[in-house]
């Protein structure tokens, strides 16, 4: 220890290290208290939030210190960043890892045995080996830092077992000081991590956990690619994260940002080591502005200029949420966090949660649980129930800086009655069941388990038929959010607290949100065309019977009368607005969309009368879908195989994803790629061709009946990708 030196002139040599190493003015809540632990050579569990300065809660000391200090971490990319950051300071830091070269290895070997490197980071995994053993033996062990000290605890959002053998360090040295740092852990968290480490409970320091540069946004995730475009969009040229659930998505969405012009790299553990790392520089040196991850990413990477942290998918845990939305505004100034959010997507992690067993599967869905009650919050401030997870109570009304208390006054209802059916009817079945159980009896269901208990005799049997089942689901939520239900265990039993029992007896009006029914809500979305021109609807019904008799077939077959009112309702000018009318497809246009046409234009013109724009709701939902990103990266110039290859599919999955882009309406490059599809020799291809133009491109049975089946279904599809790229480009002629 500092032997001959007392804390006082010890902390004026880190206030001195502070300024003059790393260029601050003055220490962060919690730093100086813990260093000033640590140089007295006492064990610290420090907590501090993501961006707080925890690195310096041991840097400096390690400066100060006769000895080495060793820092475990859990990732390669932090122990990499930490020793730039460190020597770019002039400070003597040295990993070692399976990342590095052996003569570099050997080289940081070196210069921890002749004492030349002051701070040594290593990989948990790394430090049990009988190699280090060997080093460190010989070495005087100053301070031993556990960095992400929450990977000890199973509890923890991020539980590793290589980490609980740690321990087993502390035993063999046994007068070496230890410090734990972590910016997620809740209070049994820490009572876990300081019992595995058998730490004092009065060497604790907590900050706050409250980071107010960020804005905090959970928004109902609608449109997932949509409500990304447009939250960019409006920050271009800053730089941000996007995090998502898997790395096929990683994948996909990085691709769609690329796409669209964005820069952009993808970020996660399926890439190669090479790609990985070229991706995380290129973000961390500003060469590129977002970076699109799994969770894998951004642990303990030091960017200070993240304007914004994107959450697509539905984090696994507050605390997992809490750390990755820290990496946002660590310079202080303000940053925003989107965090996209559907229940859907709580289901695509109870799926992988049941896999796991025994205590693992209990946390994590208890993790899960407390992460979807912070999503459906509307109304509460976002830092308080965020900051009371940690166990720290917010004490502002306002925060001022998130959506739910910058938004106007939210309307509630009077929801007295379906909350106290739902109560009553939680009640009725044994307070044993999830949602789902009670929301079937409600609506009086007959499926097996309602049956198997008998629930069909109960009072509340078929009492809720007047709201929908995701209705009924949204409201049980709120009852669990505003304390009127307890959820526990692995399958989310529903209870009642003393909180409902007091409701139901004293009747008390219970006010929330209702949602509006998705039936209702689709109804409206369709667009009213009882208006339409009767005069310009009869003309075109003259022309469709016209053609109809010159080719023999009823008129439905030339277009139906739900297609002529569309267009006697909207006066499409173009091609490609007529496209747009329903029941018009690639074959029909090309057939008798210029004839119609024609008639609308001159109709149009003798009155004065100006095309409509008609909302395409389909267009709108459908525009990020798979097949139209398909379609447009390839007519970007990304290769079939490529596509083949980025999605995981096969070759013929892709051609559909193209035929359908096609059949849209939406044309698509000419190019070798396609043709290289097929076998067929030019003789062959130019028959098929001319079948497709003859007979259309809607369906193969009529060109292979045209082709007497000398070309399989297989080939024809090939070729109708071919006819539809070569006639693309006159669709809105």
């Amino acid at each position: 220890m500092l032997a001959g030196r007392g804390i006082l002139f010890s902390m004026f040599s880190a206030a001195v290290i502070l300024k003059n190493t790393f260029g601050y003015d003055e220490f962060r809540p919690y730093q100086r208290e813990t260093i000033e632990n640590i140089l007295a050579g006492k064990d610290t569990l420090a907590i501090m939030p993501t961006g707080g300065g925890k690195s310096l809660c041991y840097q400096i000391p390690a400066l100060m210190l006769d000895g080495l200090t060793l820092v475990v971490s859990p990732l390669i990319a932090l122990m990499k960043d930490q020793v730039e950051q460190m020597r770019a300071s002039g400070v003597p830091a040295v990993m070692l890892n399976s990342s590095l070269p052996a003569h570099e290895y050997q080289k940081n070997m070196d210069a921890v045995q002749d004492g030349s490197a002051k701070l040594l980071y290593l990989a948990p995994e790394t430090l049990l080996t009988p190699r280090i053993f060997s080093l460190l033996s010989q070495t005087e062990l100053a301070l031993l830092t556990i960095d992400e000290a929450h990977c000890i605890s199973e509890w923890g959002h991020d539980f590793r077992p290589e980490y609980r053998q740690i321990a087993d360090i502390r035993q063999r040295f046994p007068n070496t000081t230890c410090l734990a740092l972590t910016a997620t852990a809740t209070q049994r968290v820490r009572a876990d991590i300081k019992k595995s480490l058998n730490f004092e409970d009065s060497n604790e320091f907590i900050a706050s956990f409250d980071r107010d540069n960020l804005f905090i946004e959970v928004a109902q995730k609608r449109d997932g690619l949509g409500q990304t475009l447009e939250f960019l969009q409006k920050r271009k040229d800053e730089s941000g994260i996007i995090y998502c659930f898997s790395r096929r998505q990683v994948d996909e969405l990085s691709a769609y940002l690329d796409l669209k012009g964005f820069s952009v790299r993808p970020y996660h553990a399926g890439l190669n080591d090479a790609d990985r790392k070229a991706n995380q520089e290129a973000f961390i040196r500003d060469d590129v502005q977002i970076i699109v991850a799994t969770i894998a990413f951004g642990m303990g990477i030091n960017k200070p200029n993240v304007r914004f942290v994107i959450h697509y998918d539905l984090p696994k845990s507050i605390e997992s949420y809490y750390q990755e939305i820290g990496r946002a505004g660590r310079d202080g100034l303000p940053a925003h966090c989107l965090l996209l959010y559907s229940y859907s997507d709580a289901g695509k992690i109870r799926y992988f949660i049941r896999e796991k067993e025994g205590q693992e599967r209990i946390v994590a869905t208890q993790h899960l649980d407390a992460i979807v009650r912070y999503a459906e919050d509307e109304i509460n401030c976002r830092r308080s129930p965020l900051l009371a997870y940690f166990g720290e109570k917010y004490k502002t009304e306002n925060c001022k800086t998130c959506d739910n208390c910058t938004a106007e006054a939210s309307q509630l209802a009077d929801i007295t009655i379906p909350a106290q059916k739902f109560l009553s009817c939680v009640k009725r079945t044994g307070e044993r069941f999830g949602a789902g159980h009670v929301v079937d009896v409600l609506r009086g269901s007959k499926n097996k388990k309602v049956l198997q208990y008998e629930h069909e005799k109960l009072s509340t049997y078929g009492i809720g038929d007047e709201l929908t089942q995701k209705q009924w689901m949204h409201l049980s939520r709120q009852l669990v959010q505003m304390g009127y239900l307890d959820q526990d265990g692995e399958y989310r039993v529903l209870s009642l607290t003393e909180q409902a029992m007091d409701a139901l007896r004293e009747r008390k009006t219970i006010m929330g949100k209702l949602k509006e029914a998705e039936r209702v809500s689709r109804r409206q979305a369709q667009e009213d065309i009882s208006d339409y021109d009767k005069d310009l609807f009869a003309l075109l019904r003259q022309k469709r019977k016209a053609l109809a008799d010159e080719a023999g077939v009823p008129p439905y077959v030339i277009f139906s009368d739900k297609t002529l009112v569309e267009m006697s309702a909207y006066y499409p000018q173009s091609l490609e607005s007529v496209l747009k009318m329903s029941g018009v497809g690639q074959a029909k246009l090309r057939r008798f969309g210029q004839l119609f046409l024609d008639d609308i234009q001159a109709y149009c013109r003798e009155n004065g009368i100006l095309e409509k724009e008609k909302r395409n709701y389909r267009e709108k939902n459908d525009k990020n879908r798979r097949y139209m990103i398909v379609g447009e990266m390839y007519n970007a110039g990304d290769s079939i195989e490529s596509l083949s290859k980025r999605y995981q599919v096969q070759t013929s999955t892709i051609l559909n994803h193209l035929a359908r882009f096609a059949s849209a309406g939406h044309s698509l490059r000419k190019g070798q790629d396609l043709q290289a599809q097929t076998s067929l020799s030019p003789q062959l291809q130019e028959k098929a061709l001319a079948a497709f133009s003859k007979k259309g491109t809607d369906f193969l049975s009529p060109v292979f009946e045209e082709l007497n089946g000398t070309i399989s279904y297989d080939d024809l599809k090939i070729m109708r990708l071919i006819a539809l790229s070569q006639a693309g480009s006159g669709l809105s002629a």
